[in-house]
């Protein structure tokens, strides 16, 4: 993701037609969360083309499916933006917990690790990939533990896990070679409509703190907004409801695409494109915090 100038402003509204009443929220693992965020880590940086990547998309399906989630893999191969000769196979996932529900609410990530640590401090490290454990695997991690409560309690409405491939596989500077999954799913699933997406990125940073993002705000204000008055009723300290950058991120296809979005994002991240993006510098009690957060809005919120 990169922070840019912000685009027209389009107000959003979010549908808020009834539900029965939802059973008891369930609690979110936190411990769990970061096991699979190590999980990830440990097959190595999934740079879209790699070996990691193939590793992590195998199992990323097959965990899928064990929890009763009706898996739709969409691959597409590009040119390789920086070398024309070399062509790349890049996949989304996604994920439908109760896939006959008419509502339906989107949470989304990208799983993809950016292949050069551009930003790095030590200049000799600056062509080594990034490990990606909060860029991006924090926000998968809490997906993949979502799967898992969903296949013992189902959601109350319709759920689609996404996860994004190609998301940070742009240069600085070079703004359209970003986002490329989401960009890609946006054209080729263009009937696609949830009622809402809400996109994780860099939500396991240990110090974590999430502003309302720019481009969020400004394009989906009634969703950012009830997304953080959620945060504030549980008491939830790592949201700050105070607007922050707007960067360009996964949301930002969806926001053009008329479906209102908000991006849940820690943008003060030292390691930041960097070699040190490890486990280290995460923490199980962040991921909780947005997990819960999470649950609340689906049992609760949207449920109503």
């Amino acid at each position: 993701m990169i922070a840019i100038r912000l685009f027209p402003l389009v107000i959003l509204a979010v549908a808020s037609s009834a539900l029965p009443a939802c059973a008891k929220t369930p609690a979110f693992d936190q411990d769990r969360a970061f096991e699979l965020l190590e999980k990830q880590v440990a097959f190595g940086a999934r740079v879209p083309g790699s070996e990691a990547a193939d590793a992590m998309l195998e199992w990323m399906l097959g965990h899928l499916r064990e929890q009763g989630a009706q898996v739709t893999p969409h691959s597409f191969r590009i040119v390789d933006p920086y070398d024309d000769e070399r062509r790349i196979r890049l996949t989304n996932v996604k994920a439908s917990f109760r896939p006959e529900a008419t509502r339906r609410i989107a949470l989304a990530a990208h799983w993809d690790c950016r292949p050069a640590a551009d930003r790095d401090p030590d200049p000799a490290k600056r062509l080594q990939p990034v490990p990606g454990a909060n860029d991006a695997a924090s926000g998968v991690a809490v997906l993949l533990t979502l799967a898992e409560i969903f296949a013992s309690q189902a959601p109350p409405l319709g759920v689609d896990l996404l996860f994004f491939d190609g998301e940070d596989y742009g240069r600085e500077g070079d703004p359209d070679h970003y986002l490329l999954g989401s960009r890609r799913f946006v054209v080729d699933f263009a009937r696609y409509r949830p009622e809402a997406l809400i996109l994780l990125d860099m939500v396991g940073d240990a110090d974590l703190s999430i502003p309302m993002e720019g481009f969020s705000l400004r394009n989906a204000s009634d969703l950012t907004r009830r997304v953080f008055n959620a945060a504030q009723r549980l008491g939830l300290p790592a949201f700050v409801p105070q607007e922050g950058p707007a960067l360009l991120d996964d949301h930002v296809p969806f926001l053009r695409a008329g479906i209102p979005a908000v991006n849940l994002i820690d943008f003060d991240y030292g390691a930041w494109h960097t070699t040190a993006d490890l486990p280290g510098r995460c923490s199980p009690e962040s991921l909780g915090q947005v997990g819960r957060l999470l649950l609340a809005l689906l049992f609760e919120d949207f449920a109503n």
